[in-house]
């Protein structure tokens, strides 16, 4: 029991100290931008796009990617809701003294990442079906999730859940 009360305390701290040390970053306003805007496409515009484009170029094998892009997006806000709901666990910036907030949350809580957990879930399923696209979406994925953080407003451990949840999400929808 208290093995497990010290491991805990440490990941919660080298979750403090990595989220100080990443927000850090965003005083620097050319950084604050990029992260901003990478944080801004990952809502949704970014991804709707791409799903359009391949419809567009790819007809059918487009169309059917798009649609298990989709999928593992509805499947992805389930599980990020109930979660977000669930735990309950205040953003970085409200908590920790020296998190600046780079920009406005969607909503009050912070673990899981939902942009994180989107991301990789729909870059983890248009890869899978259209490999020749993974020079855009892996970069782009890589600063959505990192914009999180140094924009104060998850946890580097939200980060890696969400990441992990999405590439599950992605696994069962390619499974089907």
């Amino acid at each position: 029991m208290l093995l497990r009360a010290i491991a805990l305390e440490s990941l919660l701290e080298w979750d403090r100290r990595w989220s100080r040390r990443l927000n850090a970053s965003v005083d620097i306003v050319p950084v604050r931008i990029l992260f901003r805007l990478a944080s801004r496409l990952g809502d949704g515009v970014f991804w709707y796009s791409v799903m359009l484009a391949l419809s567009i170029a790819l007809g059918r094998t487009g169309v059917e990617t798009a649609l298990r892009m989709l999928a593992a997006g509805a499947i992805g806000l389930g599980i990020y809701k109930l979660l977000k709901v669930r735990t309950g666990r205040p953003r970085p910036y409200k908590v920790l003294g020296g998190i600046r907030p780079g920009m406005a949350p969607l909503d009050a809580y912070s673990f899981p990442s939902g942009h994180t957990l989107h991301a990789v879930a729909f870059t983890l399923v248009a890869v899978s079906n259209v490999p020749a696209i993974a020079w855009i979406l892996v970069p782009f994925t890589a600063l959505v999730a990192i914009s999180r953080v140094v924009l104060g407003l998850h946890y580097p451990s939200d980060v890696l859940a969400g990441a992990a949840i999405g590439a599950c999400v992605a696994q069962g929808v390619l499974a089907l």
